[in-house]
């Protein structure tokens, strides 16, 4: 099955990429999560569009993704949210949630797709998470959840 790539997918692509994956693969998990879209002739036109807007948001080089690594090392993120007894979370914390802490503690703007989160962030304390900014590079960044 021929797809086009909206979004990054780890092992796959970037975003505008055309793709070739099986038909399973591509019908059950990539297009109704929104990551691709079917190649045809008309979609094949929207690649143009599709890595224009990854430019406009991409960290374009590796210095300049050393220099975001940099400013994510100087961020104290803390994020506060409403807990339960035993200092378990109602919910847990999300990649929208870690980007928006971000951006309020002072660091700079990161898209939220491109935060991993390795186990579900469910518990109050200290945790680490991992942003891809570049092919070549990724930041860590130590998040302290605490009680509202």
């Amino acid at each position: 099955m021929k797809l086009i790539l909206t979004q990054q997918v780890s092992g796959l692509g970037e975003p505008g990429d055309v793709i070739d994956v099986r038909n399973g693969y591509g019908r059950n998990y990539l297009v109704p999560r929104g990551f691709a879209i079917r190649w045809t002739r008309g979609a094949e036109k929207e690649i143009e569009s599709i890595k224009k807007a990854r430019s406009a948001r991409e960290i374009a080089t590796v210095e300049h993704a050393k220099e975001v690594a940099e400013q994510l090392k100087a961020v104290r993120v803390r994020l506060r949210t409403r807990t339960g007894s035993g200092g378990r979370l109602f919910g847990a914390v999300t990649a929208a949630d870690i980007a928006e802490a971000v951006r309020a503690a002072g660091g700079p703007d990161l898209d939220r797709r491109r935060i991993e989160i390795g186990n579900p962030i469910k518990t109050v304390g200290d945790h680490r998470v991992s942003v891809r900014l570049h092919t070549e590079v990724t930041a860590t960044i130590d998040i302290n959840v605490s009680e509202a």
